[in-house]
Order: C-alpha cells, then sequence, then structure tokens
C-alpha cells in the first residue's frame, strides 16, 4: 500500500529527512537511497508518494519513494546529470592532448591530474565529516583546490558524492572558479602557440 505526504524536513549535507503524511500523524524518516529516482534530490516541501515500513522500534521509515507529477523524460534527465563527468573528462583528455602535442607542459598535465586527486578525496572527507557531525572542510579551501586545477575532480566529486551540488551561494562561486583557470589555460595555451610561431619564423 502506498501513501502519500509531503517532505517537511530535509537534511541534504546528512542525505535523510522527514515526510509529513497527508492525513496526519508521525512524521515518516526517509534516506536518500529510499528514493527510486536518485538523479533528483530532495530540497523540502515536496509531495511524494511511499510505501510505509516500520523499523525494530516501530518507528516509520519510507521505502520505494517517488516525487508526484515528476517527468517521464527520466532519460533525458539522467543524460544531464552525467554532463559534470562528461565535462571533467572531455576537458583531461583535451590537457592530455595538449601535452602530447608539445603544447602544455608535464607539469601542467600533472598539475590537473593530481589536484583532482586531491579534490575528490577533500570532497570525500568533508560528506563524510558531514554526516558524522565532525569538523568539516572550509568551502573556500574546496574553492582554493579548484582554482588550482582540481576542478575535475569536484565536478566529478560533486556528481558521484552527491555533495555541494545544490547549494547555490557554493556552485556560483565554484563555477567562476573553472572559468578562471580555463581562461589561465587557455593564456598557456596561446603563449605556447606564440612561442612555437616565433621560432618558426627565426629558422626560417
Amino acid at each position: 500500500m502506498r501513501h502519500q505526504g509531503k517532505i517537511t524536513t530535509w537534511k541534504d549535507e546528512q542525505g535523510f529527512g522527514f515526510i509529513t503524511p497527508n492525513g496526519g500523524g508521525n512524521q515518516i524518516f526517509v534516506h536518500f537511497k529510499s528514493f527510486e529516482n536518485r538523479q533528483r534530490r530532495p530540497v523540502g516541501n515536496e509531495i511524494v508518494t511511499y510505501e510505509l515500513k516500520n523499523d525494530e522500534k516501530g518507528r516509520g521509515l519510507a521505502r520505494n519513494v517517488t516525487f508526484v507529477g515528476e517527468s517521464t523524460s527520466s532519460a533525458s534527465a539522467s543524460r544531464r546529470s552525467n554532463f559534470p563527468i562528461m565535462l571533467a573528462l572531455v576537458f583531461l583528455v583535451f590537457v592530455t592532448g595538449l601535452f602530447f602535442s608539445g603544447k602544455l607542459p608535464v607539469s601542467v598535465l600533472g598539475l590537473y591530474l593530481v589536484a583532482s586527486a586531491v579534490t575528490f578525496v577533500a570532497y570525500a572527507l568533508d560528506k563524510s565529516a558531514a554526516k558524522n557531525d565532525q569538523r568539516r572542510t572550509p568551502e573556500k579551501t574546496l574553492h582554493l583546490f579548484a582554482l588550482v586545477g582540481g576542478w575535475p575532480g569536484a565536478l566529478a566529486a560533486q556528481k558521484l558524492l552527491r555533495h555541494k551540488s545544490k547549494k547555490q551561494s557554493f556552485q556560483i562561486v565554484f563555477w567562476a572558479t573553472v572559468v578562471l583557470n580555463c581562461g589561465v589555460l587557455g593564456w598557456l595555451f596561446l603563449s605556447s602557440d606564440t612561442e612555437l610561431l616565433r621560432s618558426m619564423l627565426g629558422a626560417a
């Protein structure tokens, strides 16, 4: 039997919240893993339907949760949600291609790979700290990692770990770091092309 209610409390960092049944009564605990569509994260006040289970203490737990009125174009939504991973991979392949073509030094490629790995780990540790109510990694530190070249790893972490992907103020600053970093890379790329052209003209 399915029930209907509203998500009246949602803690995205911890990945859980509570549903208030339409007919009133005790709130029902719901975890993100109980949603059938995990491409969409709750933000609060959504109407959902769910199956009601009880834990060993008799407390209500929601299972097989779905959003009421959810769009049927799930395949399209899934493709859009995979965009961050695709962007990170395409960018790293692009930088690798520039290295093999001799237009970027190995140090730049190494910086992106190492910074991305470090940033992914930093996101994972911050996610764990949020769940366990421990000391968090400052947002400015995560932004600094992204700025120096770790933003592909940050994109992967935001998608795979479901962390920092919905906070609008964080996302605004994050994408600013991406633009700044890519701007510096573009300058390096153009500078290397200019030096190559000068060397060719000098040889002629």
